[in-house]
């Protein structure tokens, strides 16, 4: 059974979640110095890994779920928005968020947002908070300028954004151009055009320059 600090759901990023209001943190770490452009096969390997995920990812499920170390994941049918990027990175570049964040965090637990009331890391969920991703992007300086022009956006881009004015949401920008992504926004991964569907929060290029 889920304790009370649990039943805060991963993204917290659709409506019907709207009563657990979660304020974003704000992130005081520099851009990165260098918007290096993303290398075109690892763009579209993560793309096609995370456009994979249409129609099998069905349903938004928030719960708190006990997880394996490494590579713990929900059964595939469901998930939240995090879960889109997890899932990609791991399948297309053999990344696994689930081990990076905890490493990250067990050495730099101050850095991330205190506002679960966690007092040490939590390998089962902390991977799968959007603010904490964020954090993590940050600090791996892959965080970038937003564009208002959705052509500037390159495809394999993380965007962030705050649905309500407090429900962390995530993403991947596909290869369709026009604002398209890839998302689980509340009925299973699709792809769409929503990038400026709801304000934006952060810009993200992580491991695709290689």
């Amino acid at each position: 059974m889920m304790g009370p600090l649990e039943r805060f759901e991963p993204g917290t990023e659709i409506a019907s979640f709207s009563r657990r209001t979660l304020l974003l943190g704000s992130l005081c770490s520099p851009l990165a110095p260098l918007a290096a452009m993303p290398n075109p096969r690892r763009a579209s390997v993560l793309i096609a890994a995370a456009r994979r995920q249409v129609g099998v990812t069905l349903h938004y499920d928030p719960g708190y779920t006990k997880l394996a170390f490494p590579g713990g994941d929900v059964p595939r049918a469901k998930g939240v928005c995090t879960d889109v990027l997890i899932r990609a990175y791991r399948d297309a570049l053999a990344l696994d968020l689930q081990v990076l964040v905890n490493a990250d965090m067990r050495r730099n637990f101050a850095a991330y947002p205190h506002r679960w009331g966690l007092r040490a890391p939590d390998s089962n969920i902390d991977h799968r908070r959007v603010p904490n991703l964020q954090t993590f992007f940050t600090r791996q300086h892959a965080r970038l300028p937003m564009p208002d022009n959705p052509n500037a956006w390159q495809p394999g881009d993380i965007f962030t954004s705050l649905i309500d004015g407090r429900l962390p949401h995530t993403g991947i920008v596909s290869d369709r151009g026009r604002g398209y992504v890839i998302h689980n926004i509340g009925n299973g991964a699709r792809e769409e055009a929503a990038l400026f569907r709801y304000p934006l929060t952060g810009r993200y290029r992580w491991n695709l320059s290689a």
